[in-house]
């Protein structure tokens, strides 16, 4: 009995210890927010939902979870094979995945919520629907407390974290870089991903534009996009070889067209497919809007529908 009683005060110290000396809510959106960002541009899961939700799950980063494995997102093993740990959870003795870097565990937390059918549905929201995000993650179940979408809401709007969702439209970044240097350096061996400054948006979905060299492979391992995806999402055939400087969508196109953009007046040598392409429309949707069949030859000067006509 003494043997556990001292066995729990030495944990409760060492517990006390971590977190007085860890890092506040703040230093942790200064040291990851480019993280965050960075994902957002290459996956469109919102950079104010990953950033509260590494807040969150980890203790904004002093959790045991997050100092020893860089677990920051609570993820367990699942289907994993690489590294991990025990801990305590919704059962006792539960396995969590491991990670080198905290960078590896926000990649993924974004392959995540990218590769499983439960969370496709979150990718029809804006990136910068945040509430959106934030209720579609508790009803697809990533978390069993049923205030999970009101704390993510609540530390986004008391940390303004919502404005980082506007990074790559145009907008610059609000939120003050950090004083100690320290913690601006994440990872300081980490290689950014020769892709991320290729990124570009397009009816708020992300796309880069292929260049000589790029190949399925080399996009999938950069960007961690499989072939099967990209070729679904850019209604693209399974035989289909890639070409240069190609228009390539990264996740599902949309159903229409950006609120504006009703309609396309064709142009000499455009296409029905190039069309959709360019507003970044599901081909089908495109069709239907028209009434037509996807070989359909454009006529110039027609115009073709890339929302509902009224």
């Amino acid at each position: 009995m003494k043997r556990a009683f001292l066995y729990l005060l030495l944990s409760i110290v060492a517990t006390t210890s971590i977190f007085a000396s860890g890092l506040t809510r703040k230093e942790y959106i200064q040291k990851y927010q480019s993280l965050a960002v960075q994902e957002m541009l290459r996956t469109g899961i919102p950079a104010s939902i990953t950033l509260a939700q590494g807040l969150l799950e980890s203790g904004n980063g002093n959790s045991l979870l997050a100092t020893k494995g860089n677990n920051h997102f609570g993820i367990k093993c699942h289907d994993w094979s690489g590294p991990s740990m025990k801990m305590d959870d919704d059962r006792r003795n539960e396995c969590f995945r491991k990670y080198d870097h905290a960078y590896d565990s926000y990649k993924d937390h974004s392959e995540f919520l990218t590769t499983r059918s439960r969370y496709a549905f979150l990718f029809k929201y804006d990136s910068d629907d945040y509430k959106g995000w934030a209720h579609g993650l508790k009803k697809a179940g990533y978390a069993t407390d049923p205030s999970y979408a009101h704390r993510l809401i609540k530390i986004i709007e008391e940390e303004g974290l919502h404005r980082l969702d506007q990074k790559g439209k145009g907008d610059n970044l609000i939120i003050e870089e950090p004083e100690d240097p320290y913690l601006a350096d994440i990872d300081s061996d980490l290689e950014i991903d020769p892709f991320g400054a290729r990124l570009e948006i397009a009816n708020g979905i992300h796309y880069i534009l292929t260049k000589k060299g790029d190949t399925f492979y080399s996009i999938e391992k950069n960007l961690g996009v499989t072939r099967k995806k990209l070729l679904r999402y850019n209604d693209l055939p399974k035989n289909y070889i890639l070409q240069v400087n190609q228009r390539l969508y990264l996740h599902n196109k949309r159903g229409r067209a950006a609120r504006g953009y009703n309609f396309h007046r064709a142009k000499e040598g455009e296409n029905l497919y190039g069309i959709a392409q360019e507003y970044g429309v599901k081909l089908k949707k495109v069709c239907k809007f028209n009434g037509v069949k996807k070989d359909y030859r454009v006529v110039v000067g027609e115009r073709i529908w890339l929302r509902k006509r009224r």
